[in-house]
């Protein structure tokens, strides 16, 4: 069966399964969510506050949209506390102010980072110098994902081990991944020839399966389970909001024909987050059940370029203790 064929017979043909309370009771817990102010970040916390967590961060750019995020999950939530805590990709100063601020928690059971962009024009970066989509959907929430291990394995000391989930995508299956035979390959995504918006997209969400791959050789699954879902195609997701105009009409209705609603994408999110146990530790998951890799982090041959990968992003986060913290997290 081709590539297209197994997609939509995934997207008409497979459901992933509700979570309900009497299967997963989150009583206790503390969870946080980036991107959750629309979308499947909004879906994933509405699922996550019906199996009654305790205590829900909302991880958004904009305080007041997460804010209006807030008080509609509330409404159907009273015993939980919902925060909303301020987390701009875009800079990597956030992204470390924010995993300060949940060091400062009692404790950390799990975290979605769910937050991405997709651009229809390339954009620099003015602070980190990076190609905006490079920055957003792999370079940060590469950071952020390896500041919040020491702070999830807090949790694994009292009960079962934390578990951080990355909302990674199919789409990786399709990225064409030209940049690969430059070195450096990070910088390469500032040349404006290989810019395209949707190989932008599928090649960061290629990346990101890269650096779970990579991060799960050192890190123990005693200490943090660290997994990769893909939720589907989706509409609903406000992903595509820079696509605008004729294309930005005809891509809404191939959406809407074709896409999940997000509130079904979501499902997978919880599942990885909440339900898939220490047996997911490095893999990737779809339709709530283990799957693989893109093939080309199957492929023997591009073992080097994931190696290159994990050490030009170390040498990029050389201002932090990101390396340290990899190796601390040994068995």
């Amino acid at each position: 069966m081709s590539d297209t064929l197994k997609f939509l017979y995934r997207q008409f043909f497979l459901t992933p399964s509700l979570t309900y309370p009497h299967q997963h009771n989150l009583e206790g817990q503390i969870g946080i969510v980036t991107g959750s102010n629309s979308g499947l970040g909004l879906e994933a916390s509405r699922q996550l506050l019906s199996l009654r967590i305790s205590r829900l961060i909302l991880a958004v750019r904009d305080l007041s949209k997460g804010e209006e995020a807030r008080r509609k999950l509330a409404h159907g939530a009273p015993w939980a506390i919902i925060d909303v805590w301020e987390l701009d990709l875009r800079s990597y100063a956030s992204v470390q102010a924010f995993a300060r601020r949940c060091d400062t928690l009692p404790k950390v059971d799990f975290a979605i980072l769910n937050a991405g962009i997709l651009k229809v024009e390339m954009q620099i970066n003015e602070s980190t110098g990076h190609e905006e989509v490079l920055q957003v959907n792999y370079l940060s929430t590469a950071l952020l994902a390896i500041l919040l291990l020491p702070i999830l394995a807090k949790s694994s000391k009292k009960h079962k081990a934390g578990k951080l989930t990355i909302v990674g995508s199919e789409t990786a299956e399709w990225a064409k991944f030209h940049e690969r035979t430059n070195k450096p390959i990070l910088a390469a995504f500032n040349e404006p020839r290989y810019f395209d918006l949707q190989d932008r997209y599928y090649t960061t969400k290629l990346l990101e399966e890269f650096f779970v791959t990579s991060l799960c050789e050192t890190v123990s699954r005693s200490k943090v389970v660290v997994n990769i879902v893909n939720p589907g195609f989706c509409y609903g997701s406000g992903l595509h909001t820079e696509v605008t105009g004729a294309l930005g009409v005809v891509f809404g209705i191939y959406k809407r024909m074709i896409g999940r609603s997000t509130a079904i994408g979501a499902r997978t999110l919880v599942n990885a987050a909440v339900v898939q146990g220490e047996q997911s530790h490095g893999r990737y998951l779809s339709d709530c059940a283990m799957a693989p890799f893109a093939p080309m982090i199957e492929e023997k041959s591009e073992e080097a370029v994931g190696r290159i990968l994990w050490s030009e992003m170390m040498a990029e986060f050389s201002f932090t203790d990101a390396e340290r913290i990899v190796e601390r997290m040994r068995a």
